[in-house]
């Protein structure tokens, strides 16, 4: 096993990185960022990007662009993997995307120098946001000629550069079966990813030792684990205690008895919340909110704890929301969801500028393409959203220690409450679409008589005596409601007006507790007469 004699000396003396805490990453939303397709060095937004190869993405450019997520109101960005990747070109494309490791101890000089990118990390912390770095722990690479077994020079990886650290040759075949999916090899075309032997003590010590150095040399805040699901769950605990920092791995399943053994077991303290982006994409997509809210109700049983949970609705490995439906409606309230739920927000590039790209690599376009839009519907409904929750957070902690209290579910809507009393935030998302009917419901989760404010419409209205509020529904928009006191200094609808019936809506629809509430005054004053 060996290393760059300079890259290991420096990481054995540095110090560790002082590290957020769970309870600092849970107040924070993240911005998912692709090096390469994010920003070039001159900022330019005229270069063309052949997808399945480099496009000229670099770490310079992302500092340059700062402002950009920050006035999105993101406090905390996620970055693809900084090492050094295989140079070939190969039939599956490029290694843009930093997840084809070779040399764990050099940088990925395609990104920039190591000055660059100790250039960004610093500006970040200036920014007072918090860095999370991808990182590979699963497997190294090599260029790949689709003849198995593979044929690899092991001695061009470092440190692993012997075949003695890796799993011997098989493809997986079986994803339910944990000897299958830990313990072959991903994907035999194109690129080699020779499986670590992580059961090893001399992999998982030196695994443990790079990461601990990765992270101390360069002051990151937090980690996401790539394919932590096909490692085994002995080495996860130790190598996130090892990192010192906070760490979402990523464990792709829908079953809640898969993911949530990893909180349960101890072997990683947050995930990626694959469980709600299933049936989230299902509702989104002509079904029904009922199986949300069931997920939910298992997950808030089955895991430790849903708050440290990353929520997401897109990421750079599964087809753009808008690649489904490109109904715009729909992706305003999918990202209300994703932004004022339970668990860590997590927006990958583009996605508030309403890309459409399906599979791999069609999913990263360069997101210079959309001239850094600031106008676009969902970068605004973005920053609205993000800034009333860092708000939100600011009047009270229990909004990032109290799971939502679900307040309706039908097969159209979702209504939640989150947050104590005078700054809580209650917001229904629909899946009627753009084309949804006009309509009237009551929604509960405020204090009798108090004066709230619609933030997306900037309209407000009085809850009754019992505290349910009126909702006037249209075009398939999603409704976020705070207290108007809560607004204070926020520069959230300086302006507003109030809101009443919309011309033609049907009959006013009860969400089941609000209605029941009222209902039960209803007969409380009967029984006085």
């Amino acid at each position: 096993m060996r290393a760059s004699v300079t890259a290991a000396a420096a990481l054995a003396l540095s110090g560790l990185a002082s590290a957020a805490n769970i309870t600092e990453w849970k107040s924070r939303s993240i911005y998912q960022v692709m090096i390469d397709r994010f920003a070039l060095t001159d900022g330019s937004t005229t270069e063309e990007c052949v997808v399945h190869q480099f496009c000229g993405g670099t770490w310079k450019g992302l500092m340059n662009k700062l402002d950009y997520i920050q006035d999105m109101g993101f406090t905390a960005i996620q970055i693809s993997p900084v090492v050094k990747n295989i140079e070939e070109h190969t039939s599956v494309g490029d290694a843009y995307h930093g997840y084809w490791s070779q040399d764990n101890y050099a940088l990925n000089e395609h990104f920039g120098t190591e000055q660059d990118f100790e250039d960004l990390v610093a500006e970040v912390h200036k920014r007072d946001m918090l860095l999370m770095l991808d990182v590979v722990v699963n497997n190294m690479a090599q260029a790949f000629d689709n003849v198995v077994p593979p044929k690899l020079d092991y001695s061009k990886f470092n440190p692993f550069n012997d075949e003695k650290y890796f799993h011997p040759y098989c493809n997986v075949t079986d994803w339910e079966d944990p000897e299958n999916y830990q313990n072959c090899w991903f994907y035999p075309y194109g690129v080699a990813l020779a499986d670590l032997n992580t059961e090893s003590d001399a992999v998982s010590d030196e695994l443990n030792s790079w990461v601990k150095g990765l992270v101390a040399n360069y002051s990151i805040d937090g980690i996401r684990i790539d394919a932590a699901k096909h490692v085994n769950d002995e080495f996860l605990p130790k190598f996130v205690e090892a990192s010192g920092v906070f760490a979402l791995g990523e464990v792709l399943t829908g079953l809640t008895q898969d993911m949530c053994r990893y909180q349960t077991l101890g072997l990683l303290p947050g995930m990626p919340n694959y469980l709600e982006y299933y049936p989230l994409l299902e509702a989104f997509n002509g079904g029904t909110f009922e199986n949300v809210t069931r997920i939910r109700d298992e997950a808030a049983t089955g895991c430790n704890d849903t708050l440290a949970l990353g929520s997401f609705i897109e990421n750079h490995d599964m087809p753009r929301f808008a690649s489904r439906t490109e109904d715009l409606a729909l992706a305003k309230n999918a990202m209300t969801y994703i932004l004022l739920t339970d668990g860590i927000p997590t927006v990958y590039q583009g996605q508030e500028q309403h890309f459409k790209g399906n599979s791999t690599p069609f999913n990263r376009e360069p997101l210079w393409s959309s001239g850094y839009n600031k106008s676009a519907p969902l970068y605004v409904l973005t920053s609205t959203l993000n800034k009333l929750r860092n708000n939100a957070i600011k009047l009270s902690s229990e909004y990032i220690s109290t799971p939502a209290e679900t307040l309706h579910t039908d097969v159209n809507h979702l209504c939640l409450r989150k947050g104590p009393d005078g700054t809580q935030i209650v917001f229904c998302v629909t899946n009627k679409s753009s084309s949804g009917d006009s309509y009237e419901m009551t929604v509960g989760g405020f204090q009798p008589n108090q004066n709230v404010v619609e933030v997306l419409s900037c309209k407000t209205s009085t809850a009754n005596g019992v505290g349910t509020l009126t909702m006037y529904m249209g075009k398939g928009e999603p409704k976020v409601y705070v207290p108007a006191a809560a607004l204070k200094d926020t520069g959230i609808c300086g302006t507003t007006t109030a809101d009443g019936p919309v011309s033609g809506a049907a009959a006013v629809r009860g969400t089941g507790r609000a209605l029941l509430a009222a209902l039960v005054v209803g007969w409380g004053i009967m029984a006085l007469a």
